[in-house]
């Protein structure tokens, strides 16, 4: 099978790894990364749950996948865990906006196959393990300055990134959000409509007064000159 040419971290991760004669090297467990220049270097396996060594693997050691296995040419470097958690990565590190606050961790990234180039970074808002969380968009772009577990972005918040995958709550959120925001628009739009009705009404009943008042006032005055008819004796 011909190689993707971007896969996302997580996917990889999720592979088992498999050697040229059906070695099974168990599951990817973590990233081999070079944070200053935004490069996968490669990743590493655990054989079992009862193995204390870590199989690191290099990108180009992957010769092909194939349904849910990564097969891989050559042999692993075998290291330990200790000394794989002093790598550096930016996985899991807390994103801070440009007021020092934490708005998400990072969860994930999108590289190029061939080259370990990372095109950007996926970001939760909490744990980034929970099953179904949404993921954010963080370009290269967008981070100022990176250090051991911190991540220095110029975004306030995380509505100011782009959303790509949305969680269930999320999204039950933000279909409340437009209803409330739709109801807001009806009430507003009912409102304009009961005030121009109130205020045509109004110029009605003051249409009517005029009327009526300029009526009375032409009735008396023919009154008035009928009067003024009888009483005069020339007529």
């Amino acid at each position: 099978m011909k190689l993707p040419k971007e896969i996302l971290l997580s996917e990889l991760l999720n592979y088992d790894v498999k050697g040229n004669m059906a070695l099974n090297y168990g599951n990817g467990e973590n990233v081999w990364m070079h944070p200053p220049v935004h490069r996968i270097l490669g990743w590493y396996s655990r054989p079992s749950n009862f193995e204390l060594k870590r199989n690191v693997w290099r990108l180009n050691q992957i010769s092909q996948i194939i349904d849910n296995s990564i097969y891989v040419k050559g042999d692993p470097a075998i290291s330990d865990l200790a000394t794989l958690n002093r790598f550096p990565t930016l996985i899991e590190a807390n994103l801070i906006n440009i007021n020092g606050s934490k708005i998400g961790v990072v969860a994930d990234f999108l590289f190029e196959m061939k080259t370990g180039k990372i095109k950007y970074y996926l970001v939760s808002r909490s744990n980034p393990k929970i099953p179904g969380s949404s993921r954010w968009k963080l370009n290269i772009e967008n981070i100022n300055d990176q250090q051991p577990g911190l991540v220095f972005c110029d975004s306030n918040s995380l509505d100011d990134l782009f959303l790509i995958k949305s969680s269930i709550k999320n999204e039950f959120l933000q279909k409340g959000k437009n209803i409330i925001d739709k109801f807001d628009d009806m009430r507003n739009i009912a409102s304009n409509k009961l005030e121009d009705w109130l205020e045509e009404d109004e110029d009605i009943n003051q249409n009517l007064d005029f009327k009526n008042e300029s009526f009375y006032n032409d009735n008396r005055t023919s009154k008035s000159f009928s009067n003024k008819n009888e009483d005069d004796p020339w007529i």
